[in-house]
């Protein structure tokens, strides 16, 4: 399992959100100048994470992004499952992975307890935790 850029992104605007957050929306301008991330691939993720329902959107003048919640009801792992799918580390173990040979597959318990590690440790982090 790789985190691709789109998941570390995603994980740097929101906490970009977190940590400016006044109570006005952020533009998207302003995030890309924060974070140096072009416009065009912010946009992706952006519409990642409201597709997620991580995020609160207006338009116009006044308008941009802010966070729904606060820092500490967001876990890492919701963020990254929004802008990655999946984090299972072998195919066997993602919703579609169906194998037939899993029943007496000898590697099968090793993957999956990475698996569960992987998953413990993401959902256990909030983004508050990565703001300080």
């Amino acid at each position: 399992m790789k985190i691709s850029t789109k998941g570390r992104y995603a994980l740097r605007v929101m906490i970009d959100l977190a940590i400016n957050s006044n109570g006005k929306y952020i533009s998207l301008t302003d995030i890309s100048k924060r974070q140096g991330i072009s416009n065009k691939y912010l946009e992706q993720i952006i519409s990642l994470l409201n597709k997620a329902g991580f995020l609160d959107t207006a338009r116009g003048q006044a308008g941009g992004y802010k966070l729904i919640k606060t820092p500490k009801d967001y876990r890492v792992g919701d963020i990254l499952r929004a802008t990655e799918g999946d984090l299972a580390p072998t195919y066997c173990l993602t919703e579609d992975g169906e194998c037939d040979r899993q029943k007496g597959c000898k590697t099968y318990s090793f993957w999956k307890g990475l698996d569960d590690v992987i998953n413990n440790y993401v959902n256990s982090k909030t983004l508050e935790d990565l703001i300080k």
